[in-house]
């Protein structure tokens, strides 16, 4: 396996989509093979600069999240094998650690977003309104604050390059059908509550997450894309978490923080970054993946 990847070059399989970190790849009629990169998006913006080995541990992760929750809902992960999909020794050399064979869905036009913290977009909403997403919440409430139950506060999903748009239940209802949409919304609570115990048992708060989720040929509800990594998720040290301000953090927060100390409006291209943060995000990841799966 690469140390680094940051963009893929397979020529046996047909390139479906190159996103802001995984390259999908066709392989026949019902299953693609999903790539992820160690490129690293902020801000909805593609980083130059890759995080070693990045990509290796959010599959890692994403693999032993779908295992502990396959009894909750169906994942996407095909019995298909990585050599199967990749004859060519040297071609799976590349992808080796990092590419996973998947069945081919209707992905839903929704990112199912959990929050059990208040922080984020959540916090600003919450100190203009008093609530998430429209979802009231007790007054008082500092950043960073546990809330009294976790909460679903899904966006649509959007291109690359452009923001998602926060939108409430009742928008879900009218994308997805009441039906479905309740499904997804139980779903996920269920997925974050058990999985966030996990975690804390850990040492790893997870303060919130988002998660993608497709439909199969019988309209089941599949999950999909990533679970519960870095990326996906803001994980949060356990043992020094104190609400009141934006705790340290096992994601790419870490980045987040850098990019905001610069003169950049947050458009294309991404500035390059520091040597020191390439390695303390990569450090964050690697221990975030140790903490969870050893």
């Amino acid at each position: 396996m690469k140390d680094i990847l940051y963009k893929t070059s397979l020529n046996s399989l047909p390139l479906l989509n190159r996103g802001k970190v995984r390259d999908v790849y066709g392989v026949g009629d019902d299953h693609l093979l999903i790539v992820t990169t160690d490129r690293l998006s902020a801000f909805d913006v593609i980083l130059p600069d890759p995080i070693p080995a990045k990509g290796a541990v959010l599959t890692a992760v994403s693999n032993f999240w779908f295992e502990q929750t396959a009894d909750l809902v169906p994942n996407h992960l095909a019995a298909m094998t990585l050599e199967e999909a990749v004859p060519d020794t040297a071609e799976r050399a590349e992808v080796e650690g990092r590419g996973i064979v998947v069945r081919k869905l209707k992905a839903l036009p929704v990112e199912a977003i959990v929050r059990g913290y208040l922080i984020g977009s959540g916090w600003k909403d919450y100190q203009q309104t008093g609530a998430v997403c429209g979802i009231a919440l007790p007054a008082g409430l500092r950043m960073a604050d546990k809330l009294p139950e976790p909460i679903f506060t899904p966006s649509t999903k959007a291109a690359v390059g452009d923001h998602d748009e926060n939108i409430d239940f009742e928008q879900t209802r009218e994308l997805l059908g009441a039906d479905l949409a309740e499904q997804v919304r139980d779903v996920s609570l269920a997925i974050y509550t058990r999985c966030a115990a996990y975690a804390l048992q850990r040492g790893i708060i997870i303060a919130d997450t988002k998660f993608e989720f497709g439909l199969d040929d019988n309209g089941g509800l599949v999950l999909i894309d990533e679970i519960l990594t870095p990326d996906s998720s803001r994980f949060w040290p356990a043992d020094t978490y104190e609400p009141g301000s934006s705790p340290a953090s096992f994601d790419k927060q870490y980045v987040r923080d850098y990019l905001e100390t610069l003169d950049w409006d947050k458009t294309d291209p991404g500035p390059s970054l520091p040597h020191e943060v390439i390695e303390k995000t990569a450090e964050k990841y690697r221990e975030a993946q140790q903490r969870l799966t050893s």
